[in-house]
């Protein structure tokens, strides 16, 4: 048996207590007699993770969930096989469940042709949906779901006390996850989930990638003011709403304005 690493009370980060990296963080939250997980990144790594709940002196029956916080594949690779061994339910918000259980390749970021990249995805059947300020009972904990859309449609975090579950919404450095038209980001979404979470009295985030925070508003305000300047450049194409530049030439064009 290896001891149990507690980040927080009832909450267990796999990548922390296994002292290395994993492809995603995955969150198990302890409620005494049951337990879920947020997340189970990729099928390569199940094996690892289900191995270490064993040797938490964690029944695999006891888990009452496997939550996806959204259909990327770094997140869901490994989602069907859970929900096989561990024979419990899976959920996820409305606007994943299509890509879940389709196994998009290209909604759920496991295939782009031009760098090579193709992640094997199987299809998994999604058995809860998640709505917003829905409370999900895990033992003796109880987690308020979140619906902050922006990196994806389906992107979900989860208020625990003064823990938030962030997903992809903002890392510690400032950076957010992909924003990307192809797997349905929105930047305009995402603007407003980040002004949510920075209006909450949660102190600390814990994201899907990288390492847990203190809630920092100055960070938070930076990375929205970054994401407000995406809206109008045209290196988000059809993720931004506007293109400056092409209507200032439009009005050159019209006045005969030459090159000077």
């Amino acid at each position: 048996m290896i001891e149990r690493v507690y980040v927080f009370p009832g909450v267990i980060e796999m990548n922390v207590q296994a002292r290395r990296r994993l492809g995603v963080n995955i969150y198990l939250i302890d409620g005494g007699s049951e337990y879920a997980l947020i997340d189970v990144g990729f099928l390569d790594d199940l094996t690892d993770v289900l191995e270490m709940i064993r040797q938490m002196d964690f029944r695999l029956s006891d888990c009452k969930m496997v939550i996806a916080s959204h259909a990327d594949a770094d997140h869901i690779q490994g989602l069907a096989r859970a929900r096989e061994i561990l024979k419990c339910k899976v959920a996820a918000h409305p606007k994943s469940v299509k890509h879940i259980e389709t196994a998009d390749e290209i909604a759920t970021y496991a295939r782009i042709d031009a760098q090579n990249i193709h992640i094997p995805m199987q299809p998994c059947k999604v058995d809860t949906l998640l709505e917003e300020g829905q409370k999900l009972k895990i033992g003796d904990k109880t987690l308020e779901v979140w619906s902050t859309p922006g990196h994806t449609e389906g992107q979900l975090a989860f208020r625990m006390g003064n823990l938030l579950f962030s997903g992809d919404n903002i890392f510690r450095d400032g950076c957010v996850g992909v924003i990307d038209a192809h797997h349905g980001s929105n930047i305009v979404d995402y603007i407003k989930s980040l002004k949510r979470i920075m209006a909450s009295d949660a102190e600390w985030l814990l994201p899907s990638h990288g390492p847990i925070f203190r809630k920092d508003n100055a960070l938070i305000q930076a990375t929205i003011e970054r994401l407000e300047g995406y809206l109008h450049m045209a290196d988000f194409g059809t993720c931004a709403i506007d293109w400056p530049l092409l209507d200032n030439w439009e009005d050159e064009l019209a006045k005969g304005i030459l090159p000077k």
